[in-house]
């Protein structure tokens, strides 16, 4: 293979792991991020009680799936060098179970997130990301327990 071929197949493998982190999500198949995350993957800030790792996020996959059981990743941007991918993306589903300690509304949400994944070997080794959880608890119109 040529260096530009290497580069291109380097770019279409990191993409398709991020892609299938969301397809973790959406699809509510937390296995799914064995294949893409590594071992050691940094999940940056942990959620309260979230294990680090793999593990961890397959919790956060099940916990989400149940308060949002219709939940959906929208990628709406994905910016890209090799071992970097940057996402805009949205959030989104119907309120039918307890989010964060906050009964079900039934009403439908869409939430922000932003996130910085870095890449080394095909894989996800760490993830920054920030999601719009003040915009969600206005649209439930409650906050969670303190």
């Amino acid at each position: 293979m040529n260096t530009s071929t290497d580069f291109s197949h380097q770019l279409r493998a990191e993409r398709l792991a991020v892609e299938t982190l969301y397809r973790a999500f959406s699809e509510q198949m937390p296995d799914l991020v064995d294949a893409v995350l590594a071992p050691d993957w940094d999940d940056i800030p942990l959620a309260p009680g979230q294990a680090p790792g793999p593990a961890g996020v397959k919790t956060i996959i099940r916990m989400l799936g149940a308060a949002l059981p219709d939940v959906q990743i929208t990628v709406h941007d994905m910016v890209q060098q090799p071992g970097k991918v940057g996402v805009r993306a949205e959030i989104s589903g119907t309120h039918l179970g307890e989010l964060f300690g906050i009964a079900p509304t039934g009403k439908p949400v869409s939430f922000r997130l932003h996130e910085f994944h870095t890449l080394a070997g095909g894989v996800i080794t760490a993830t920054w990301h920030m999601e719009d959880w003040y915009g969600l608890f206005m649209q439930l119109g409650r906050f969670p327990p303190v």
